[in-house]
């Protein structure tokens, strides 16, 4: 009976083996499988040839170049800007003392206690000196007044401050000059404050141009 127990026990656990084993196989499968899928197809890198990076360098090197050359210039620019125009600020303040000079002869001029004086002669007379030094001195340093007197209104150069009524100047006539305006080189330092000519428009128009838009 002994055998017959043991006999039997042996056959069952051959089976369980073999159900173990044929159970292995899938899970490998499946482990494969997931490989397969998990790696992804490589692009191939292409190396450039040696032609292809010659060029790249060579274009690498022309745009230094073309860049080196740009700052070369801008920094040329600039220092000969720096040369010709480095005293235009200081050259803006100093026209302050002639500005100031031309205040002081027109109150002078204005005083009627100095009027027809022998100290008022004496005093414009020493003001005319001064201002035509300081004219002289700004020529050599190539900052020129702006001519301005019964010349057309130029924007760049003037700026109109009012307008006079004159028929004898064309419109836009510059007729008088309330602040002289000046010129570093070819640089404008200040423009000229003027006062333009316009049409003087007579009484009777007026009665004519209002019926007009009335029966308008």
């Amino acid at each position: 009976m002994e055998k017959e127990e043991n006999q039997n026990n042996t056959s069952i656990d051959p089976n369980q083996d073999t159900v173990k084993e044929t159970e292995k196989p899938d899970e490998n499968l499946d482990t494969e499988n997931k490989k397969e899928t998990d790696q992804e197809p490589k692009e191939e890198i292409k190396e450039p040839t040696p032609e292809e990076k010659i060029a790249e360098l060579e274009d690498k090197v022309t745009r230094t170049f073309a860049e080196m050359e740009n700052q070369r210039r801008r920094f040329e620019k600039e220092k000969n800007d720096a040369f010709e125009y480095g005293g235009f600020a200081f050259a803006k303040e100093a026209l302050n003392l002639v500005d100031n000079l031309e205040r002081s002869k027109l109150i002078l001029e204005n005083d009627e206690k100095l009027k027809e004086t022998d100290a008022l002669k004496k005093t414009l007379e020493h003001l005319e000196v001064i201002n035509k030094d300081l004219i002289s001195i700004f020529t050599k340093n190539n900052i020129k007044p702006i001519e301005c007197l019964n010349k057309k209104l130029d924007p760049n150069l003037h700026q109109a401050m009012m307008e006079i009524e004159d028929n004898q100047k064309e419109p836009g006539t510059i007729i008088q000059e309330i602040q002289k305006g000046f010129m570093i080189k070819d640089r404008l330092l200040r423009p000229s404050l003027v006062g333009v000519s316009k049409k003087i428009q007579k009484e009777d128009e007026k009665p004519k141009e209002n019926k007009e838009n009335l029966n308008k």
